[in-house]
């Protein structure tokens, strides 16, 4: 049996957050979805580090990633992951309203799986994230999780 496991949403804008959650609602997905509101708290949550010591799960299915936020943006996060090799087969997926072809290219330099940009139409996000998290929820077969980290690493 598949392993059911969280989608993490990393979105600063609350609008943006908000409108996702609900697509992501509407697909009837029983994956949970996790938001964090910076790539800092992303981080920390995915290395089990500050708040979240301890943490226990798989880590995500898929982790759906704005670019421009506080603290470390989308794609120093990116590169972060990727760095990791706990972490690096993380499917990500950059979902941000940046246009700008160097994001673009900065990001699939830096490995990641998918770039979308949101789409303005209200109908149209949502469709758009409805098929994200199908795809990325059910349809794909995440990597195993590769356990977590020893410390003195």
């Amino acid at each position: 049996m598949k392993e059911l496991r969280p989608i993490l949403l990393v979105e600063d804008n609350p609008k943006d957050a908000e409108l996702t959650l609900a697509a992501l609602r509407r697909c009837k997905l029983c994956n949970e979805v996790i938001l964090m509101r910076d790539g800092a708290e992303a981080l920390d949550f995915l290395r089990s580090e500050g708040k979240f010591a301890g943490r226990e799960d798989p880590g995500p299915v898929v982790m759906l990633m704005d670019i421009k936020m506080p603290k470390l943006n989308g794609l120093e996060v990116l590169e972060e992951i990727r760095r990791d090799e706990h972490l690096r087969s993380t499917p990500i997926v950059m979902l941000t309203s940046s246009r700008e072809e160097r994001d673009l290219i900065r990001s699939y330099e830096l490995g990641v799986n998918a770039f979308v940009v949101k789409p303005v139409d209200f109908r149209e996000f949502f469709e758009a994230i409805q098929g994200l998290g199908m795809f990325w929820g059910i349809t794909n077969e995440p990597p195993p999780h590769r356990g977590k980290r020893n410390r003195a690493e």
